[in-house]
């Protein structure tokens, strides 16, 4: 595949991205996710109470003049990822409390329309040494959409998914507080025993990014690749990749490091670990098909409420003067939006309690997935 004669994806393109983004091909990559210079502002070294010196971000790649030369250079490069973004596509911004307000509101100036911002609590964060502040154990992610209205890319049973594997939890939307360790260990990358970017991402955070907001095949773009942790996982994951790096040592270590990746070997293996639950879409009228509910039957509206309607056997259900669909009836009871899964209760037989039908669309997912049954053909619609 191919963005333009000259510039292949997944491959790393040495040089200052204000300039290279403006050689890339106009609404070409899915997803944006950059992780600019923060602009810390550090005026002095930081010591530990035991006299050793703290590694922090000293190059020269992060120091401006002052903010108005940095709102400048957010602005430029915000702006040349905006015009390669598709209108379809979204960005993600990684930030400090340093620079993470300027950037929000440069990406709202230039008609960014912003979807979340995500928490990264740090499991480990480094210590306030000197006790003059609180200990800064978070950094922020804005998520924002190129045109807003535009329909977008969120797995969002996939994220449910991780969520209840990393929680234990059953059934639980994954939040905008992400509790992920710093980058140490085995995946921190080192020369000589020092770090080799000061500023190296978890995989794990990325591996969220991706997952939520791509699917197999897209291309992202990250402006600013440093350590090479975008394209790692990207390929890792069956998607595609073109990185931006303007010092050629990261150039060198980010290349080696995505060389090593073994990607899985089919976008099948990623579906069977990630997105099985995304694609077993499951229709209500599937579970009078496979006996879990029955034409006639009662449905409550409600745990506790004495509105009830009864199923038809095409899929829809009655309730007085209303039919129509869970999600329908459930709307024009309420004169809102209802989520038909969670309004409507069925009387489970070997409990006697009231249950959410949700319950019973889980057992036939679950059911699907140990048989291998996704992709059946059933029809109809799943809110």
């Amino acid at each position: 595949m191919m963005l333009t004669n000259q510039t292949s994806i997944d491959q790393i393109i040495s040089g200052n991205c204000l300039h290279v983004l403006k050689t890339l091909p106009e609404k070409s990559v899915d997803l944006v996710f950059a992780d600019p210079p923060y602009n810390l502002q550090l005026e002095k070294d930081l010591w530990r109470p035991n006299s050793t010196k703290v590694n922090g971000v000293d190059e020269s790649w992060d120091q401006f003049i002052n903010f108005e030369a940095y709102d400048r250079f957010t602005l430029e490069w915000l702006a040349g990822c905006r015009r390669v973004l598709k209108d379809n596509g979204t960005i993600w911004v990684i930030g400090s409390y340093h620079n993470i307000f300027r950037v929000g509101r440069i990406l709202q100036d230039l008609g960014f329309w912003i979807l979340n911002d995500i928490v990264w609590i740090k499991n480990n964060p480094m210590p306030n040494f000197h006790g003059v502040r609180f200990t800064n154990a978070h950094e922020t992610l804005i998520w924002a959409q190129k045109i807003k209205g535009n329909r977008y890319t969120f797995n969002y049973q996939v994220m449910k998914s991780i969520n209840n594997e990393a929680q234990g939890n059953s059934g639980v939307q994954m939040r905008s507080d992400w509790r992920l360790p710093l980058c140490t260990g085995k995946e921190r990358l080192k020369i000589n025993g020092e770090k080799a970017h000061p500023t190296q991402k978890p995989e794990a955070l990325l591996e969220r990014v991706i997952m939520s907001s791509t699917d197999p095949e897209d291309i992202i773009l990250d402006p600013f690749l440093g350590s090479g942790t975008t394209g790692a996982v990207a390929k890792k994951l069956g998607r595609h990749w073109i990185g931006i790096e303007a010092d050629e040592g990261y150039v060198a270590i980010a290349q080696q490091r995505i060389d090593a990746v073994i990607p899985y070997a089919k976008t099948e293996e990623l579906v069977s670990i990630y997105q099985k639950n995304k694609d077993a879409r499951i229709p209500f009228i599937a579970l009078l098909q496979n006996g879990m509910l029955k034409e006639g039957q009662v449905l409550y509206f409600g745990q506790h409420s004495d509105r009830l309607a009864h199923i038809l056997a095409n899929g829809h259900i009655r309730y007085g003067e209303y039919s129509g669909s869970i999600h329908k009836v459930g709307r024009d009871i309420m004169k809102a939006p209802c989520n038909g899964w969670m309004a409507w209760y069925y009387i489970d037989e070997e409990t006697g309690n009231r249950e959410p039908i949700d319950q019973l669309r889980k057992k036939r997912r679950k059911e699907m997935l140990l048989d291998g049954g996704l992709g059946n053909g059933l029809i109809g619609e799943e809110l």
